[in-house]
């Protein structure tokens, strides 16, 4: 964790460079330090994934619009603060991102981030992380 997923109509391909976009959230993400200046989210379980939605129906389907829906799955335990901090942060990268494309034509886009305090089973098998844990 954490993973970050992104939906949205297949028509924003064309427009936008959605690669390039997920790049943009997860280095963003990784930037992000709590209040004792600690890196938030770890660089080997950081995720961002996109996903173009295979059928849609936006609005009253009488126009060209599009649709993109960014969900932030984090574990439990980081401050309101560092919610906040993490949601105007990425936010923003969308947001320059996509801005320009939203001036042109309608697009809704929703940002929501949510925690697992429940979670009855998490289990993990990675490689990654010990690339990016330092040894003492």
């Amino acid at each position: 964790m954490p993973h970050l997923v992104l939906l949205y109509t297949p028509d924003l391909e064309r427009e936008t460079d959605i690669g390039g976009l997920c790049r943009a959230l997860a280095d963003r993400m990784l930037e992000q330090r709590d209040e004792a200046d600690r890196q938030v989210f770890p660089t080997g379980g950081t995720r961002v994934l996109a996903y173009p939605a295979a059928h849609a129906a936006v609005a009253d389907g009488q126009g060209d619009y599009g649709f993109l829906y960014a969900n932030l799955r984090m574990g439990a335990g980081r401050s309101p603060a560092v919610h906040k901090q993490v949601g105007d942060a990425l936010l923003a990268v969308l947001r320059g991102h996509l801005d320009e494309l939203l001036e042109r034509r309608p697009i809704g886009v929703t940002l929501q981030i949510d925690e697992s305090p429940g979670q009855v089973f998490d289990a993990k098998h990675s490689s990654l992380h010990p690339l990016f844990i330092k040894s003492s």
